[in-house]
């Protein structure tokens, strides 16, 4: 019995893994090839991977959006637990990382339901509300710029149906934003989106320690 969230060492950790994580072949392949590239810190880990799929599962999600694809890992993990008529929406600007996730796309033959859009996101959210796409999808997951979180989200609710979710990624951004004395603006742009969601009305939010931080935010409204 504990009245906090566990503090997870290096044992505890990997025993969670051991006794929880259940990661395909191609998806531990794709996290040891992203493991050997600049920035690979900004792939998600193998729990939220799995989190974020059994999340998919049970919502019966069909229609979702990721603002921030880097490498694939969870564009993958969304895309698999997806029914077959699903549909994934990929938002990044960076080949040099995609054309790694659309290689593992190929392979795990999920190339199909998935369709990455290579420009800005806020492009891609703006095209799409003005297609009509408004209050179509069922889960959107963000893991960009992090000064653009608040911009991302409020379009992400304009696109989201009730009882869709918004995730959110790093929104502990490893314990730097409970640094008072750390100042830098992807933490002081965490914080304020932190800040916002909390007072936010027309949804319903929790923080969830996996990861970096996991955000769940549920639209409460029409």
């Amino acid at each position: 019995m504990s009245n906090r969230t566990l503090s997870i060492d290096d044992r505890t950790y990997d025993y969670l893994c051991d006794v929880s994580v259940n990661e395909t072949d191609l998806l531990r392949q794709l996290r040891e090839e992203t493991a050997q590239l600049e920035y690979a810190v900004m792939q998600i880990s193998p729990e939220q991977g799995q989190f974020m799929s059994l999340l998919i599962k049970l919502m019966g999600a069909k229609r979702a959006i990721e603002i921030g694809t880097f490498t694939g890992y969870s564009s993958i993990c969304v895309a698999s637990a997806m029914a077959e008529d699903g549909q994934l929406i990929c938002c990044d600007i960076s080949p040099q990382w995609t054309q790694v996730a659309e290689k593992y796309w190929a392979l795990t033959g999920l190339e199909n339901k998935i369709k990455l859009y290579s420009q800005p996101a806020e492009e891609t959210l703006q095209m799409l509300l003005d297609d009509g796409a408004e209050k179509s999808f069922d889960f959107i997951f963000i893991d960009a710029d992090k000064q653009n979180y608040i911009t991302y989200y409020e379009m992400a609710l304009r696109l989201l149906r009730k009882g869709g979710i918004i995730a959110v990624d790093n929104t502990l951004w490893s314990g730097a934003v409970a640094d008072p004395e750390n100042t830098e603006p992807g933490t002081r742009a965490i914080r304020r989106f932190n800040e916002m969601v909390k007072e936010d009305s027309r949804v319903s939010q929790s923080l969830v320690t996996i990861g970096d931080g996991l955000t769940l935010i549920l639209k409460e409204f029409d």
